[in-house]
């Protein structure tokens, strides 16, 4: 096993389940201690399982449940990581939620938590991990491949997570001085619970019909990228890679 990764740590928020739990376990047995956070208390048996998971892998592992789309939260967040930890080295940020919703039918209520979850909540993250990272520091952000999209539907979803570019970019310049990258991975729609809900199968079919092998996004296509640009990856930086199977591109 290469061991890329010993004597690092890493904070992979919403690193329970899915895509965030692939990475957690992904970056533990490249050799990183790894802190877990979770949103709400249904998750807490997931996020027990993936620190069960790391732990086999030979790191250490906590856990951490919060709101981050609370700045506070997310500042203990860091705080909890190095308390366990002793530093932070990277920091993996896969929080999202998907709205797939006309414009004329979409309340404020779901506006303000859309921005709230997609655009806020990794705002400060970055923000945060360019306090607290160590010199030579990863950052990466998950985005989404609708970036690239011209479709109807996800208005607040794909809007919420277009400034993340803008953050990432002056991110990475601001945080150049110290080595410190700062990217976005952008799937395409993924083989995930979170996708599902939102579309007919009718939509699901066509999703899959715009990809290679004629297939959604799977976490373990991602899961490979996100460790690359924490390790080999390094001189990438500023950058949002759309990793979809040719969905979209731009």
């Amino acid at each position: 096993m290469n061991n890329v990764l010993a004597g690092k740590s890493a904070v992979v928020a919403a690193g329970a389940k899915n895509l965030g739990g692939l990475i957690s376990t992904s970056l533990a047995e490249r050799g990183a201690n790894v802190l877990v956070h979770y949103n709400s208390a249904s998750t807490e048996a997931d996020a027990d399982k993936t620190v069960a998971a790391i732990e086999a892998a030979g790191g250490k592992a906590t856990t951490f449940q919060a709101d981050l789309t609370v700045p506070a939260n997310v500042r203990q967040l860091f705080d909890a990581a190095v308390e366990a930890f002793g530093s932070v080295d990277i920091a993996i940020n896969t929080v999202g939620k998907v709205l797939r919703k006309p414009i004329v039918e979409t309340s404020e209520a779901e506006y303000d938590s859309m921005f709230d979850i997609n655009s806020k909540a990794a705002y400060f993250f970055l923000q945060e991990a360019g306090k607290r990272l160590n010199d030579g520091g990863r950052i990466v952000t998950v985005v989404t491949a609708l970036l690239a999209a011209f479709t109807d539907g996800y208005s607040t979803y794909a809007g919420a997570k277009a400034p993340v570019e803008h953050f990432t970019r002056a991110a990475a310049k601001e945080f150049a001085a110290r080595g410190i990258s700062v990217n976005n991975v952008a799937p395409g729609p993924m083989d995930t619970p979170f996708f599902y809900p939102q579309e007919t199968p009718e939509r699901v079919e066509f999703h899959k019909s715009q990809a290679m092998g004629g297939r959604l996004t799977r976490i373990e296509d991602i899961a490979p990228l996100v460790e690359f640009l924490v390790t080999d990856g390094g001189w990438i930086t500023g950058q949002t890679i759309f990793a979809n199977g040719g969905y979209t591109t731009r």
